[in-house]
């Protein structure tokens, strides 16, 4: 059976992200993307690079994920774009990530960063976070 690890991951934190109260009301309603509509006006949030690597042990079978997501917005400051990276690292952190054939192991917090983009416009947030999932 292939592993599915990745995609059950991405589909619960993608259903904890789309539903945090907090993050809502950063951002709007339906502003977490894997793919962005063309003419989506800021802020929102995209699903940014994921990496999956094996994890087994001795005894069991286990998936390494580390999951980047970005936060664009065009405000003037770094502020709102701080805001939704704090947002999206509580809800992650706080959240139980509801997945059928996984169980999630850990979950830890890797960094954040907020910068300018070339536009001179755009404030781009990211945040990396690392977690560990076994099949059920």
């Amino acid at each position: 059976m292939p592993n599915t690890a990745k995609l059950e991951l991405q589909q619960a934190l993608y259903q904890v992200l789309s539903t945090d109260g907090n993050l809502t009301s950063l951002l709007g309603s339906g502003k977490i993307y894997d793919h962005v509509p063309q003419r989506t006006k800021p802020p929102y949030v995209t699903i940014g690079m994921t990496l999956e690597r094996e994890w087994n042990t001795s005894t069991e079978d286990g998936r390494e994920h580390v999951i980047t997501f970005h936060s664009w917005t065009e405000n003037k400051g770094r502020k709102q774009a701080l805001e939704i990276l704090v947002a999206i690292e509580q809800a992650i952190l706080s959240a139980p990530l509801v997945m059928s054939s996984q169980a999630l192991v850990n979950k830890v917090f890797e960094f954040n960063e907020v910068r300018r983009d070339p536009d001179g416009e755009t404030i781009h947030g990211i945040t990396r976070f690392q977690m560990k999932t076994e099949p059920l």
